[in-house]
């Protein structure tokens, strides 16, 4: 009577631990040049698929005709004040519309009465599309600077205000009530305890506020704007020129990630200091 073997389970082993070691070697490099991968990748499929034509040119220019745009803009003049404008109106609606939040959320997360008075009003004004306030605003502000903002700080409030409200429902009554024995209250227990103790949740909201400012912020450019990168968007569409488009959407996504990134090192500097 034969026995049952197990070199199959003797090799899988080995090649498991080989998978393993492999990824955790992966893993130890810096983590830029792994970010860095699918961009590269990207680029070079980018560049076969013009280059030899399996996408025509007139539905897809090259990587070098997109950066000769963009240069060409730059020595013209032109992109520097696009960019600053953009720029400028994203972070003045990104303040207000954060600082909106953080008081609402604060407000409706520690009372109840001001949960079943403003709560289901606020969320219903959330689901509201982008799009639809552009004809009100309009109306009210012109096309103006006034009206480009505010619709930027409505996309950057409801993150806030979200993240802020649910993360202050959820805090520790425990911590809460021991911050009261020692006679904190009011506005004091909030920056000293209740604060410090969503600080994670805030800059979560925060970074969702900042995403919906740049995505509200083409909204607004899209319509009445003579400058900005949204204005670049339709002017590129309208004049034919898919370098200038491709180019303005990369630079989104380059501006979008800086700022992103600058508020990650803030979060971090927060999380520090006061958790």
């Amino acid at each position: 009577m034969s026995t049952p073997t197990v070199p199959q389970t003797r090799k899988a082993q080995p090649a498991g631990r080989q998978k393993s070691e492999i990824a955790a070697t992966i893993l130890r490099a810096p983590k830029w040049l792994l970010a860095s991968v699918l961009p590269i990748l990207t680029l070079a499929v980018w560049q076969y698929v013009t280059v030899t034509e399996i996408v025509a040119p007139w539905t897809l220019p090259t990587p070098g005709s997109v950066a000769a745009a963009a240069v060409e803009l730059f020595q013209d003049g032109e992109l520097g004040p696009h960019i600053g404008i953009s720029t400028q109106r994203v972070l003045l609606g990104f303040f207000f519309g954060s600082l909106l939040g953080l008081a609402f959320g604060a407000l409706v997360g520690l009372s109840k009465l001001a949960d079943a008075f403003l709560g289901l009003s606020i969320s219903a004004l959330r689901a509201v599309p982008s799009l639809a306030w552009v004809p009100l605003l309009v109306l009210w502000m012109k096309y103006g600077e006034d009206s480009k903002v505010t619709l930027v700080i409505i996309g950057a409030f409801f993150p806030v205000f979200t993240t802020v409200a649910l993360a202050l429902r959820h805090v520790d009554a425990q911590l809460v009530e021991a911050a009261r024995s020692f006679g904190l209250k009011g506005l004091k227990l909030l920056r000293t305890v209740q604060l410090p103790a969503v600080v994670p949740a805030i800059f979560s909201g925060l970074r969702l506020a900042l995403a919906q400012a740049w995505l509200f912020l083409v909204a607004a450019e899209l319509l009445g704007a003579s400058m900005g990168l949204g204005f670049l968007l339709t002017d590129s569409q309208n004049n034919g020129r898919l370098d200038r488009l491709i180019m303005t959407i990369v630079l989104l996504a380059i501006f979008g990630k800086i700022t992103d990134a600058l508020l990650s090192v803030a979060e971090r500097w927060a999380i520090k200091r006061w958790t």
